[in-house]
């Protein structure tokens, strides 16, 4: 079956990144769909037990959905859980209220940076998938960030499937590495489906409304759907045209706001 191919691709990338960044790699953890199944994929690379740290970016604005499923998965699975947050920002009152791209970068790409520097961390295992957004398509397997954080979009690296480029160890560099980006929604959905995964709540529908991408409330918008559960869920995917990302605010905002985003570090 295809999802075998799919899972089989991206534990080998889970595998490569921890021979490489042994004692410098973790996971991050939104507790979402498709971060969730990052983390399901990664303990199955390693027999049940993920060898380095999860990491959740907190906002503080999540969710309360969101931080029950932490709690709950994270002390079930035996995940050893780095709560990154940005003090110095929250005491001084950043807020969504204050402006979004404020907000996302200072919550966190502000807080990622000092998990960063705080756990010496030199590559980071994230859960973007190249379907999700045109900003994310431009990326590969093993994504640089420069010393500042940036991310050079607009100078990509050639990468073969069975060479990828990595980063250096001690030029103040990390490397994004992103397992799931030949995946789709509707394959992870499917996975979801035949490995019995759990996910949050918010995903299915209540009065004809859930959410297709979840992250902070004040962010977050459901959509219109009947979808109460995997199964309906993957029924209207295959043939919905409505984008996934159509409930995140900050995704309606000025074009290039999600590359201007991620170009400064944004996951």
């Amino acid at each position: 079956m295809y999802l075998g191919e799919l899972e089989s691709k991206s534990i080998y990338i889970i595998r490569e990144a921890y021979r490489e960044y042994r004692g410098g790699l973790a996971l991050l953890w939104s507790m979402g769909k498709d971060s969730t199944a990052l983390v399901h994929l990664a303990r199955k690379a390693f027999l049940g037990k993920v060898p380095f740290s999860v990491v959740h970016i907190d906002t503080t604005f999540k969710f309360k959905e969101i931080y029950e499923f932490r709690d709950k998965y994270a002390k079930e699975w035996g995940l050893k859980l780095i709560i990154a947050k940005n003090d110095k920002a929250l005491k001084g009152g950043v807020s969504a209220g204050g402006g979004r791209f404020n907000c996302c970068n200072e919550l966190k790409t502000g807080a990622l940076k000092e998990a960063i520097k705080r756990h010496n961390l030199k590559a980071l295992l994230v859960a973007i998938r190249r379907d999700e957004h045109s900003i994310r398509a431009k990326e590969r397997y093993f994504s640089w960030r420069d010393a500042k954080f940036n991310w050079d979009y607009c100078n990509q690296p050639l990468e073969l499937w069975t060479g990828f480029p990595k980063a250096g160890a001690d030029d103040g560099t990390h490397v994004r590495v992103h397992p799931l980006l030949h995946w789709r929604e509707i394959d992870i959905w499917r996975y979801i489906k035949k490995e019995k995964l759990p996910v949050i709540g918010l995903y299915f529908a209540r009065k004809r409304k859930r959410y297709r991408s979840i992250g902070c409330e004040c962010c977050c918008q459901a959509v219109g759907s009947s979808a109460d559960t995997v199964d309906k869920i993957i029924k209207e995917l295959e043939s919905t045209g409505i984008a996934e990302r159509s409930g995140r605010i900050q995704d309606k905002e000025k074009e290039y706001m999600m590359q201007k985003l991620r170009s400064l570090g944004y996951m």
